[in-house]
């Protein structure tokens, strides 16, 4: 166990007991469920995701399930993915914030601190690739 920046312990190597493909699968249903419906994120999803959906939630629970469970099904680029989405630092924010709700709600404590963590990891090195953020790389 590690320290989270908010002093919480946090497995590092390993997932939190309990996460199965099963809990993988309701969270990332869950989650992209309220992104689609939040006033902010889902017309930005809609429009990136114009009928693909069901191939996108795919894809985040292979991708998910390659974070928590280490199966290597997630064969995607993310940097490559949210290029041209106009995404801003306060959209990650608010992403963070309602997968961090879900998270809480479906999970038990060690494994909603797990995800949270790792969402949060993902977060900020994606806003690092895409030049955008408080650590974005600003190159003349």
């Amino acid at each position: 166990m590690a320290q989270s920046a908010t002093g919480r312990s946090i497995p590092i190597a390993s997932p939190a007991e309990g996460v199965t493909e099963e809990l993988i699968r309701r969270l990332v249903e869950t989650f992209y469920d309220r992104v689609i419906r939040d006033p902010e994120l889902g017309p930005i999803f809609q429009k990136a995701l114009s009928g693909r959906w069901s191939k996108h939630l795919a894809l985040m629970v292979d991708f998910w399930s390659s974070v928590a469970l280490r199966t290597g099904r997630y064969q995607g680029k993310p940097q490559a993915a949210h290029m041209g989405m106009s995404l801003t630092p306060e959209l990650f924010a608010r992403w963070l914030a309602l997968f961090e709700q879900t998270a809480r709600e479906l999970c038990e404590p060690d494994a909603a601190a797990f995800f949270v963590d790792r969402a949060q990891r993902i977060a900020e090195s994606l806003q690092i690739g895409l030049g955008i953020g408080p650590k974005a790389l600003r190159l003349p």
